[in-house]
This record gives C-alpha cells, structure tokens and sequence, in this order.
C-alpha cells in the first residue's frame, strides 16, 4: 500500500476513514492528494454501502484513480449522477452523439474536422469556475492513449490555502474574484485548430461571475483557494496592476512542486477529482499521437 500522508480534517461532518470491507480499498499515494479505488468494477451495480466509502475518500483525497473501467457512456454518467446533477459544456459541438452529458477531450481528427477539444487543460484551472454554480467534480475516462505524454497535473487548493503566506492571507481575505469563460478563448483559438468560434448563444451563456477568493468546501469544512489561471481575470475592488500582481502571486504559490500529484494515465483510467478542492492542468502530448477521453462534469454549490 502507498504511503498516507497526514492531512487534518476540519469539520465534524467529514466521517472517520471509512473501511470499505470484501474487495473495497482505497490507498492514497505518496502525494500532496490523490488516492486508488481498488476492486471497484463500474460496470456493475453499486450498493449504498459500497457507495459511502467513495464519498468519504473523494472528500479527503480529492483526486480518486479507478483502475481498467471498461464502462459504457450509459454507466459513466449513471455513476456521476450518484453525485449530482450533470453539467452540459458549452461547447456542444464536442458531445459525444447520443449522450450530451459527456465532453469528448480529443487531439483526433475525422475527415478533417476534430472530434472534440484537443487543448483542454491548457491552463491551470477548476472546471466550469466561470458558472453561478461551479463544478463540485469531474469524471475523465481514458479511452484511447499516446504512447508518451499526456499526463495530467493536480494542486491541492487546501494546502495552497494552509501554506499562504501572512501578508498574502491577509490581502486576499473576504474578497472575491471575477471569473470568464472567455478569458483566453481567443488566445486559445489563435494557437489551436480545435476551438471553434463561439456563436452569441454560446457567449451569453457564459457571463462572467464573481466569487470568493477563498472557499470554503461545503463537504469536509476546509478552507481552500478558487482562484486558476485560464479562468481567475481580476480581483473585485482592487486596480488593475495590484489585482494582477496578487492573483500572479496566488496562481505560483497553488502550483508549487509540494502541492502538486500528476498522474500518468493508464488504459482505461476514470480520474475523479474535485473542483472545490483542486485545480488542473494537461501536460500535452505530440499532436501526432492520437489521445481521446470522455468527461462527465457534477454541478456543486454557490461558494461560499
């Protein structure tokens, strides 16, 4: 089994380690986060009972790796659906037919138009933090793989929060933060032959938002930074040149090498990480090397 690293719970309403009995076991990395589900076969109902231990260690992992899925899309989304209602992208052109719940993130092209979004994750980010309502998490599943690259990094926005500095603390508490889908999409779609314009639906359907800059999680208590770099475009009050200078600060200090799990994918892979507790952030593969994934996206809360 990895090594546990020590992490302190602060709320009450986060259960003790749960013991997931028969086959269940969850064994956390040698990392800043992270932890395996191991003898969990998706493909086949899963009881209450088997359920809760889940829950308990999204909460207190934040990123859980479940080993060879071989799940349909049908059986991916009923298992997001066990925690919460689904989000649909904005960008629609990328669903996967049939099943519009689902983002296909892919660098593969068909008869000469991409299947979906090749640069996803270009920038350090929480999914969907540009909505009223922000992902609580994200499900990816791994369907086809390069042969080198592709490895995705996760910071831990709770030891991010733990480790700021007094002053920086200080200047970044009570207030909140704007964040736009759009922020760089047009920077994107000049480096990129997979974004697509964006029609005037699509764009009102994203309106910047505001929020806090330091959350707390509505599932274990804990305080934790909600701030990325693709999507955090300026803090509410303040000028334009000490807004960036303090959200560049905040953006070097969360991705610093002790916060960070990056997780090599494997055939068959569901990553499920957290949005409240972590941002992300795609390491790119050669654009020759054919890379497809699917993912389901929870809606969470208000922050708060």
């Amino acid at each position: 089994m990895s090594t546990v690293l020590s992490e302190p719970l602060a709320s009450p309403a986060l259960r003790p380690a749960a013991r997931p009995g028969h086959d269940l076991r969850i064994e956390p990395f040698a990392a800043p986060l992270g932890a395996e589900v191991v003898g969990l076969d998706l493909s086949r109902p899963l009881a209450d009972e088997r359920f809760a231990p889940i829950v308990d260690a999204h909460l207190r992992h934040h990123v859980l790796v479940f080993r060879d899925q071989r799940i349909t899309p049908d059986e991916q989304i009923a298992f997001s659906r066990r925690f919460g209602p689904l989000q649909i992208h904005v960008l629609r052109q990328f669903q996967l037919a049939g099943h519009p719940e689902i983002l296909v993130v892919s660098n593969i092209k068909e008869g000469g138009q991409p299947i979906g979004l090749g640069d996803a994750g270009h920038y350090w980010h929480s999914d969907l933090s540009y909505k009223e309502r922000p992902s609580l998490g994200s499900m990816l599943l791994a369907r086809e793989l390069p042969e080198e690259g592709g490895d995705t990094l996760f910071a831990n926005m709770h030891l991010a929060y733990d480790t700021l500095p007094r002053s920086l603390r200080d200047a970044v508490e009570g207030r909140r933060a704007e964040h736009s889908y759009l922020a760089k999409y047009e920077e994107l779609r000049r480096r990129s032959p997979w974004r697509p314009a964006l029609s005037p639906e699509q764009i009102a359907e994203v309106k910047p938002v505001e929020h806090p800059i330091v959350r707390t999680h509505p599932g274990n208590g804990r305080k934790a930074l909600f701030v990325g770099e693709h999507f955090t475009t300026r803090i509410v009050g303040l000028p334009d040149d000490e807004s960036r200078d303090l959200l560049d600060r905040l953006f070097a200090h969360s991705v610093r090498p002790e916060h960070v799990y990056r997780h090599a994918w494997q055939p068959h892979d569901m990553v499920f990480w957290d949005n409240r507790s972590v941002i992300h952030l795609a390491a790119g593969c050669p654009d020759h090397m054919r890379r497809r994934l699917e993912r389901t996206t929870i809606e969470g809360d208000v922050p708060v």
